[in-house]
């Protein structure tokens, strides 16, 4: 095997998904931690003192407390190279987290073991059955009092209609956690709080048959319970299978404590064994395998002022194939260019490193002049050939954008579109006017928040936003369509995108229907085109 190939088989990449609060940004902390990446892990929340996890960058982020973008990192474990994609949990940015899933081979998902799945998971989750991507769930927070874990599982199955294979088991939990059972090697691994922020805990590990040492560290009660428990588990939960886990229709469940570090790197290094190497990736020719192929890449998110010294721009890119090296030409495909890509880097949340290689499966960052969008593919000069783009989801809510000073309209007109082209919002004009009524529609109401303090904080433009009745979108299919002598309904909106293709918005979606009756032959469409 070659050293390029080797590289390749080495990667692991990833994303986290949860609901909020469940402890997804304090176990990828804990991962890093183990990787040696960084040396005390911080807290997420808390004071404005208090050290900031690694992988929230953004000020509002900080004060909030929650992720509003992805984040990448990059770090190196048991010899592997593993690249973590970090989503936000809050439903308000799920189009965020299902680009980041699109670039992804696998995905962590965080439970809490006190709430069970929750109603983001529920839509993050059915984001990686349509991509058939294997699912590692970790029920986390044994540190509190958690539901029954019959339940928990029982709860998995029937929410999210995938099979449950727990591959340790917990025992107690709250002040009663005592650790979990091993259930492939037979053993208990007892628990002992760590110190808060470091990686070096206790944990003794107890074979069943030695039961007197079982009953001295967790007592009768927990023995006898363990041992019902274990009868029950090996007679109801599915086999282990890992094609069945790699196919998406069976998933590994771990339990711990990300908080005390209880199970972290016991679900890390399971988990490492049991993900795959990067996948071959859908191109308009057939799959693009990895290593057979040479450099290519696709765009997947895009993001503007990681550095407000530098006002810049990122691109990151997924590698999906060969090698990257410093300096080389590859061709953007949208853009039909050849170029060399700016100043490549790795990210470690918002500490940077300048690539002189990188391979398939690691994540990079470009300096982005404004030329790529999401969905693009870069691929060797002398390749011809596109990855399958991204669908833009339909924004439901609408507001209008109110400039409070109209001399900072260049600031203005830069900034939303600069916020636009990462694709957290959407930008609309009114039909028969330029970029003066400008309509902006997000998937979360949370969006319109983000927008504004962006633009005040880094474009330096105060904006009001008006709220807009509309909750319809849809796209005009038929090219040949005169707008001017559509029949709507009164509550119906003209109004056309960046790109000038024409839409609707209707209040409710009776009023879809009666434009589609009163239109012979009009075709609409409720996801956008790249």
């Amino acid at each position: 095997m070659s050293n390029y190939e080797k590289e390749i088989n080495r990667r692991r990449t990833f994303a986290i998904i949860s609901h909020p609060d469940a402890g997804k940004t304090t176990l990828t902390e804990k991962f890093l931690l183990y990787g040696g990446a960084i040396n005390l892990a911080g807290s997420v929340k808390g004071k404005a003192t208090a050290r900031h996890a690694v992988s929230d960058w953004m000020e509002i982020e900080k004060e909030r407390g929650i992720s509003v973008t992805s984040s990448v990192l990059q770090f190196e474990y048991g010899g592997f190279c593993i690249n973590i994609l970090d989503t936000p949990g809050h439903q308000d940015f799920s189009e965020d987290t299902y680009r980041t899933l699109m670039a992804a081979d696998s995905a962590v998902m965080v439970i809490d073991a006190s709430k069970g799945v929750e109603a983001q998971t529920r839509k993050l989750f059915k984001v990686c059955v349509m991509r058939k991507i294997p699912i590692f769930t970790f029920i986390n927070k044994l540190d509190r009092d958690a539901n029954d874990t019959f339940e928990l599982l029982d709860e998995i199955e029937k929410e999210l209609g995938i099979a449950t294979c727990p591959v340790n088991w917990p025992i107690g939990s709250g002040k009663g956690f005592k650790g979990v059972y091993d259930r492939d090697r037979h053993c208990v691994i007892t628990y002992s709080d760590t110190e808060k922020g470091t990686k070096e805990g206790e944990s003794t590990e107890i074979p069943m048959d030695d039961r007197q040492a079982l009953l001295s560290a967790i007592g009768e009660e927990a023995v006898g319970v363990l041992n019902d428990e274990i009868e029950l588990l090996d007679g109801a939960s599915a086999e282990f299978d890992l094609d069945l886990i790699r196919a998406g229709e069976l998933t590994p469940v771990f339990f711990g404590s990300a908080l005390t570090n209880f199970g972290v790197e016991f679900f890390l290094q399971h988990f490492l064994k049991m993900t795959t190497t990067p996948l071959p990736r859908k191109a308009d020719k057939g799959l693009i395998d990895p290593v057979e192929n040479e450099f290519s890449a696709f765009v997947f998110k895009i993001q503007a002022n990681m550095n407000k010294a530098h006002r810049d721009r990122i691109a990151f890119m997924r590698i999906c194939s060969g090698k990257y090296e410093s300096s080389m030409e590859v061709k953007h495909v949208q853009g039909g260019k050849v170029m060399r890509l700016s100043q490549p880097q790795q990210i470690m949340a918002s500490e940077r490193k300048i690539l002189e290689e990188a391979y398939a499966g690691d994540i990079i960052g470009v300096f982005d002049p404004g030329i790529f969008s999401i969905g693009d593919t870069l691929c060797m000069p002398k390749e011809q050939f596109q990855y399958e783009g991204i669908p833009t989801f339909a924004p439901e809510h609408f507001a209008r954008v109110r400039q409070m000073d109209t001399m900072k309209r260049k600031q203005f007109v830069k900034g939303i579109t600069q916020i636009a082209q990462e694709g957290a919002i959407q930008i609309f004009q009114e039909y028969n006017t330029g970029m003066e009524e400008i309509i902006v529609g997000v998937v979360g109401v949370l969006q319109f928040d983000v927008l504004k303090y962006r633009l005040e904080n880094e474009y330096n433009v105060e904006i009001k936003l008006e709220p807009l009745p509309y909750e319809h979108i849809r796209w005009i299919e038929n090219k040949d369509i005169d707008l001017a002598k559509l029949v709507g309904t009164s509550d119906m909106k003209k109004i056309k995108d960046l790109k000038g293709n024409p839409l609707l918005l209707f209040v409710n979606a009776w009023s879809v229907g009666m434009t589609l009756d009163r239109n012979e032959g009009l075709i609409l469409a409720e996801f956008g085109r790249d």
